[in-house]
């Protein structure tokens, strides 16, 4: 084989170089170095009297509550807008293994997903119960234990692979929209539900949406009722012939700026024609985009690059859902997956949670099936600073495997504390792939899906 010219062999440094550049952080502490993470961890609690794994054993594995991807808070208002409950629904796919249009492999798409209602009690927190609210939900619906919800009038024949999920607050009792990013056999689609208080486990199939424009949804952030954001993690796909078992991987590896962020307006159901009154490219050529989260005041839109390993945060206007500049660019320790803005239990100022994969060699092994294989789990909080100052060299010194082990400093308006960790080691009561993680601000109550976890949802109650 002929040695490559001096012009060759700059090009290619220049080209290793820029993704040096660009991924270097990710090829660093995701692929090259893998770090000893703890059987569990919790911020503020005790792992093993804190933390449970729920998985109603009646159900058989392939309709059980595991390989969980995306949850999210129904918050249950009254009239004036307060939050009475907040039940969590949980999207998952025990066939993920057999079906993973990200990560591959796509074998087998017959066995259906499902979506999950898990309702927690208030527990005792730093010494003070959490005052009892009046009761919104049915109350046939127990507490501390997952419900698996009905998919009421869904198509027989149509596929169903949960990923993103988000529900509009239901108000004074009302139903709310339910929208579920669907990985069908032959494209993707949003579907959409409505889902009532009075009947929290059935949730009723209202239409499904399509456009060419959904390449590749992740993500949802609802901006009304009937309007919400989109991610669209890649451009090249899994379910492309011959190129689309390369092409992708090497787009996410490269951190190649192909995937985008769309804003999707819809009409009355029952509308005579499509089923979208607008759509906009709200974010275009941005690295792997995969969890989005809109903030309270709505006009700050969080997208998580998981080939950047970093949180983008735009400004956002609300009269257009123009999203016209990039203020902040988060560094992680890790992949990013889902993230959520929540409110802070000390800072009026809202945190951004983030959940995400350690080691991105060890979550191929388990997508994979590999005998033995476990991924790690880890979930920060950003924390916005008090006041702009300097980057610390020192931040998050509580956890077992600290950020800043792996970052040399935070960010001079944010820092990072870790909420949550795991090996993933199942065996030995482990939890592995987290995916999102979830807070509830009054009772601390705290949330974990997993990617490929047989315990599909860890809920921790920490009782400090």
């Amino acid at each position: 084989m002929a040695l490559l010219s001096r012009s060759q062999f700059t090009r290619l440094i220049l080209v290793l170089g820029l993704i040096w550049y660009r991924s270097g952080a990710l090829f660093k502490n995701c692929i090259l170095y893998k770090s000893s993470f703890p059987t569990g961890y919790i911020a503020n609690g005790d792992y093993a009297k804190d933390c449970n794994t729920v998985r109603d054993p009646e159900h058989e594995r392939h309709e059980s509550l595991n390989s969980c991807e995306d949850s999210t808070f129904w918050e249950l208002r009254d009239a004036e807008g307060r939050v009475l409950e907040r039940p969590v629904i949980v999207t998952c796919d025990p066939g993920r293994k057999a079906w993973n249009t990200v990560m591959g492999p796509l074998r087998n798409p017959e066995p259906r997903g499902g979506l999950w209602l898990y309702v927690h009690g208030a527990p005792t927190t730093t010494g003070r119960r959490v005052a009892t609210k009046p009761r919104v939900l049915a109350p046939d619906v127990a507490p501390n234990k997952a419900h698996r919800i009905v998919l009421k009038d869904y198509p027989e024949g149509h596929d169903f692979h949960p990923l993103g999920v988000e529900v509009w607050p239901s108000y004074a009792g009302n139903s709310s929209n339910l929208y579920v990013i669907n990985h069908a056999r032959k494209r993707t689609t949003i579907e959409q539900f409505v889902l009532s208080p009075e009947r929290p486990l059935e949730a009723e199939y209202v239409r499904t949406i399509s456009t060419p424009y959904f390449v590749s949804p992740n993500a949802l952030a609802l901006t009304t009722p009937d309007a919400f954001y989109v991610s669209n993690d890649h451009l090249i796909t899994r379910r492309w012939p011959i190129i689309g078992y390369v092409l992708p991987v090497i787009e996410s590896v490269f951190a190649l700026p192909l995937g985008f962020v769309s804003h999707v307006t819809l009409t009355p159901p029952g509308s005579s024609g499509s089923s979208i009154s607008k759509h906009n490219f709200a974010k275009l050529f941005v690295p792997f985009p995969n969890g989005i989260s809109l903030n309270a005041l709505g006009n700050r839109l969080a997208v998580s690059s998981s080939s950047l390993a970093q949180v983008l945060i735009y400004k956002r206007d609300p009269a257009t859902d123009a999203l016209p500049q990039l203020i902040n660019a988060v560094q992680l320790p890790f992949t990013p997956d889902n993230i959520h803005y929540t409110e802070s239990r000390i800072s009026p100022v809202e945190e951004i949670i983030v959940a995400g994969h350690p080691n991105f060699i060890d979550l191929s092994k388990v997508a994979a099936n590999k005998t033995g294989a476990a991924a790690a789990s880890w979930v920060v909080a950003i924390v916005p600073k008090k006041e702009n100052g300097k980057p610390e060299t020192a931040f998050d010194l509580e956890a077992p495997v600290s950020a800043n082990s792996k970052l040399p400093t935070d960010g001079a308006r944010w820092t990072l504390q870790t909420l949550f960790q795991s090996s993933g080691v199942e065996s030995e009561g482990g939890f592995g792939a987290s995916t999102t993680g979830l807070r509830d601000p009054e009772t601390g109550n705290f949330f974990v899906p997993g990617l490929y976890a047989e315990g599909g949802l860890m809920v921790c109650k920490p009782s400090n």
